[in-house]
């Protein structure tokens, strides 16, 4: 029985209804509020908690469900309720009292469940003893085992999204300087922000696997658990091990089109951001992104005005948020806001994914930087690469070539910090495009379709070069 179970339903839960779920494990179970209110427990009567409750969430996004959950997962039709129920593994009985409050809403409110198997709506009667079990005492309802060292957050599903429940168990590691280590099975996937969270040392994503136990699912490396945290294997050589598993892959011919854009805004009143992201978007699919939030699933309409505003709350502590696209083009983008001395920086990157019959447009990227390049748009720079890597945008545990570059270009600030003719001058075979002003110019350097090995050691060059100037 697996950990989480998800309530789909196309009207909000009420009170009446919430409660009549809270019922499935009897009477004589407690129920508490955790997180200002934000989660519902429920406990045995001695104050040991079964089963963690989230507030449901209306997801406007058209199919977040199914890329979260798996795309043959039957959900009502958008909008959507999402309420997810997170049992303890202390207790056995938590599994299924999470299956039967799941199962109640959805036959109350005539909607669905995931997983579809976990849901009933019997009365689950607590029989075991849980006086002789280990009361779930970590500081949050998503950290399974809690040591000096590490928060242990064991996960079945799919697809591993950052949901606000993993963001807090993240948030509550590093502040009581802990690691953060996420345990699925081999089956499992991530998401790009899950990915992009566990990117460095000591977080990890620990993959089971029947083979070689435990590895790495970003770096390989075969695990162990020692001390109360997960380490590396060493050999009688002092290496490492890379689990067989990591290395076997099938290239299926799909690509992922990556963008890194920095943007840099004065402070003021007037502005809203997003729009570079807006437009780049917009270039390259044909429509604007489909949602934005601060946390996946994603469920707010994508709106430019409503991302300043919170990030203009939470100013001068920094933003991060997620924008996704339509189903029928997968990209997927994470947004750094950041407040500084200067003015207002957002940190941008953008993944879009492309099956083997389906071309990249790669022979928009110069239109598209010299949109953003002259327009008001504050482009620092922009990192345009190509990857062979999963069409959903999802992270599997294996191993994954690197990014090829294609293009880099530099806003006009960029280049008249660095110098104009030092930037127009690389002492390499490439001649940037001016866009813009000759007064003012931003310049984008071609430098490749993604087809030569060297073109990393280009850009490594370049860099080089435009640094010397700068």
């Amino acid at each position: 029985m697996t950990k989480d179970v998800i309530a789909l339903t196309p009207t909000m839960p009420d009170v009446p209804t919430l409660l009549a779920g809270l019922y499935a494990g009897g009477p004589d179970l407690r129920v508490r509020t955790a997180a200002d209110g934000a989660v519902v427990q429920l406990c045995t009567p001695d104050g040991s908690t079964l089963v963690s409750i989230e507030t449901p969430i209306l997801i406007h996004t058209p199919g977040e469900p199914a890329r979260l959950l798996g795309t043959g997962t039957t959900t009502p039709d958008s909008p959507v309720w999402w309420t997810e129920a997170r049992a303890t593994t202390a207790i056995p009985e938590a599994g299924q009292l999470a299956g039967s409050f799941a199962g109640r809403l959805a036959t109350v409110l005539n909607g669905t469940t995931w997983p579809p198997e976990a849901a009933t709506t019997e009365v689950i009667p607590l029989t075991t003893d849980n006086t002789a079990t280990p009361a779930n005492t970590t500081p949050h309802p998503a950290i399974d085992v809690l040591t000096d060292t590490t928060a242990l957050v064991l996960q079945d599903r799919p697809v591993i999204p950052m949901t606000s429940w993993l963001s807090d168990a993240l948030r509550t590691a590093i502040t009581s300087d802990r690691a953060l280590h996420i345990v699925t099975p081999n089956t499992a996937r991530l998401t790009l922000p899950t990915r992009n969270a566990l990117g460095g040392h000591p977080h990890r994503w620990v993959v089971q696997d029947p083979h070689d136990g435990y590895y790495d699912g970003l770096s390989g490396a075969v695990l162990r658990w020692q001390n109360g945290t997960f380490t590396p294997v060493s050999t009688t050589s002092r290496t490492t091990p890379v689990a067989q598993a990591f290395t076997n892959t099938t290239d299926t011919g799909d690509r992922q089109l990556i963008l890194a854009l920095r943007t840099h805004h004065p402070a003021d009143e007037q502005l809203i951001l997003g729009r570079a992201l807006e437009t780049t978007w917009h270039h390259l699919t044909g429509t604007p992104p489909a949602g934005w939030s601060t946390a996946e699933p994603v469920n707010l309409p994508w709106s430019p005005r409503q991302l300043t505003d919170l990030a203009r709350r939470r100013a001068p502590q920094p933003t991060w948020l997620i924008a996704i696209g339509h189903p029928d083009r997968p990209a997927l983008a994470t947004i750094r806001i950041a407040r500084t001395p200067a003015g207002v920086e957002e940190d941008i990157t953008l993944s879009l994914g492309y099956g083997e019959y389906e071309p990249p447009p790669l022979e928009a990227i110069p239109s598209l930087a010299e949109a953003l390049t002259t327009g008001n748009h504050g482009l620092t720079s922009m990192l345009t690469s190509l990857r062979h890597a999963p069409r959903d945008l999802a992270i599997p545990p294996h191993i994954t070539p690197p990014p090829t570059p294609i293009a880099l270009t530099l806003g006009p600030d960029t280049v008249h910090d660095i110098g104009t003719h030092h930037a127009q001058h690389p002492p390499l075979s490439l001649t940037p495009t001016q866009l813009g002003p000759a007064s003012r110019p931003a310049l984008h350097y071609a430098l490749g379709d993604a087809t030569d090995d060297q073109t990393w050691t280009t850009l490594k060059h370049l860099t080089q070069h435009l640094r010397t100037g700068a």
